[in-house]
């Protein structure tokens, strides 16, 4: 067979994922029955479903039943149903998963439960969890029975007798989580690496701004997780909650518990809407929206296209947030199409920023002020929102003066576009693995936990310093996956992370300033052109080409131009 099974019992053998392909081979070898112990969509687009295999084995008169095991949770329910098939079922049985690990696991929690009981076990220390957890790509030979308990190293145990003791995981299944995963997969196929992630959406974000400004279409920017998860991945669709790195851990919501011997941590950064009074009862109506939000974003272009005369406020809270230019990227595209549609003159425009600067990079604020002055839209620095009525269509900014000292001041609207503040997810802000900040601590330079050394971070839940954004971690993928490796192997880090970023400004439909850039705000363009000139160029790049390197390359493991300058 080109399949490999492993031969537990002169009834039930075992092996790993199965294709429709593999049917034929399957009956012709004898076999009478099939359980499937591996859930759907777990291996994402590569994995079969089990009703498409159940169809094809019946239609070969072969028994197929469906009997997923959770990757990590012990269940004495689901063993008791496995020993009950495997007395009913006609043999040969051949049950599997994805390595044969979990099929065998519950042969072996099945087996103990019909024997004696074996005396009681000596204490265990903390070598013996250790040992627990030596094992690669084979499962030990017996597995104990568990029950609840506070027994660290059980659920240390646990993690590891369940076939899920990743050589890798990965929290986030985003771009950042995605990409680094189909890299490292590229350098090593055989790495077993497990991504936990609670969406079963994957979005493309930097294309929401267009949307907001009626130059992209929506359904463009997302597709389904399972869809996106590189081939040779576990998915694990749940949600972390917890670390444990002293014992290599990652607890889930769930209750299940995640064992690994390296970590990457790249969940993200949370939408902390709750830090604004009254936003989240308004949004999407009474002409609030947001572009950072995928419901939200086609709401800002209806609201654009119906203003004809009024205000219309844009906002920017404090640092850090997830692209720092598109706030006013915003205010542009609608600016722009309000000039074209000659409203513009009847329209107040007003950009709210809590900060003291329209952009971080010194270099490209004169262009960016050019525009400011097209668009007749007025600056507020040192204001940040704080609360909105949506049904008086009232918005409450904190104003800091040059002495420090913050008044309030309320603003009416007829539009209100607004970027709610970030924060680090709270699993990840309340671990060991957190900065004074909140966020992953790392070495800015390599990637690295600064305590952890088996842990590495990217994307916009790492504290390296530098610009949140898709492009950033595109680079930061080839840093991570280098470096991971070779600590893996005991060699010197060989990468080190520039601090790139890139906020392709759409300053008008049709033209893009693209800002790239690196630590300190050392500009880092790509093409030997003037990066702080508006560009048509620039556009087909944000409008065209940026989306399809994502899906085809950057969440496919293709590292084209992603090199590192390597200068800190």
């Amino acid at each position: 067979m080109s399949i490999t099974t492993t031969k537990l019992t002169e009834k039930l053998s075992v092996a790993g994922q199965i294709s429709v392909d593999d049917l034929a081979e399957i009956a012709a070898a004898g076999y009478q029955s099939i359980i499937c112990n591996r859930p759907d969509h777990e291996g994402g687009a590569s994995q079969p479903a089990s009703a498409q295999l159940e169809q094809a084995a019946h239609a070969l008169k072969i028994n197929f039943v469906y009997l997923p095991i959770e990757i990590g949770k012990v269940s004495i329910e689901k063993s008791e149903t496995f020993n009950k098939l495997l007395a009913e079922l006609p043999g040969p049985v051949l049950a599997f998963c994805n390595t044969g690990n979990r099929a065998k696991a519950l042969y072996e929690l099945t087996k103990q439960q019909t024997e004696k009981p074996e005396p009681e076990k000596p204490e265990r220390t903390e070598e013996s969890v250790t040992a627990a957890c030596s094992w690669t790509e084979e499962a030990p030979e017996t597995i104990p029975v568990l029950h609840a308990t506070e027994d660290k190293s059980l659920a240390v145990t646990a993690a590891c007798n369940w076939g899920n003791a990743f050589d890798i995981v990965v929290v986030g299944g985003g771009a950042a989580g995605i990409g680094v995963t189909a890299s490292l997969l590229h350098r090593r196929p055989s790495l077993r690496i497990a991504i936990i992630e609670p969406s079963d959406k994957h979005y493309y974000q930097p294309a929401w701004t267009l949307v907001g400004g009626g130059a992209y279409d929506i359904a463009q920017t997302v597709r389904n997780t399972a869809d996106v998860i590189p081939p040779k991945a576990e998915w694990i669709p749940a949600a972390a909650s917890d670390f444990d790195p002293d014992n290599n851990l990652v607890h889930l919501a769930d209750g299940r518990t995640i064992g690994y011997r390296q970590l990457i941590v790249c969940p993200g950064i949370r939408l902390a809407w709750e830090k604004i009074e009254g936003i989240q009862q308004t949004l999407g109506k009474n002409g609030v929206t947001s572009n950072y939000q995928f419901e939200l974003a086609p709401y800002t272009w209806t609201l654009t296209k119906n203003l004809k005369s009024g205000k219309a406020l844009f906002t920017q809270p404090p640092m850090p947030i997830k692209c720092a230019g598109a706030p006013q990227k915003a205010m542009y595209l609608s600016c722009d199409y309000w000039l074209h549609q000659r409203v513009l003159d009847n329209i107040e425009v007003e950009f709210h920023n809590a900060g003291a600067v329209l952009f971080g990079v010194a270099d490209f604020v004169p262009s960016l002020m050019e525009y400011v002055k097209r668009y007749h839209a007025k600056l507020a620095f040192n204001s940040n929102l704080v609360k909105v009525d949506g049904a008086n269509k009232i918005a409450t900014f904190e104003i800091k003066d040059s002495e420090g000292k913050v008044s309030r001041v309320e603003k009416p609207f007829d539009l209100l576009h607004v970027t709610p503040p970030q924060v680090a997810p709270a699993f990840l802000s309340n671990s060991p693995l957190a900065d004074a900040s909140g966020f992953c601590e790392v070495n800015p330079k390599t990637l690295q936990h600064v305590r952890y050394p088996n842990i590495f971070s990217l994307g916009d839940a790492c504290s390296s310093p530098n610009a949140k954004t898709a492009a950033a971690a595109r680079k930061q993928i080839v840093i991570v996956a280098e470096n991971l490796l070779a600590a893996k192997e005991g060699r010197q880090l060989p990468d080190i992370y520039d601090g790139y970023g890139a906020c392709p400004l759409t300053v008008e439909n049709g033209k893009v300033i693209l800002a790239e850039f690196g630590f300190g705000g050392k500009l880092l363009p790509t093409f030997p052109l003037d990066p702080t000139v508006p560009r048509r160029f620039n556009w087909l790049l944000k409008v065209k080409v940026f989306p399809w390197l994502y899906w085809n390359g950057m969440l496919k493991g293709r590292e084209w131009l992603t090199r590192s300058t390597g200068v800190s």
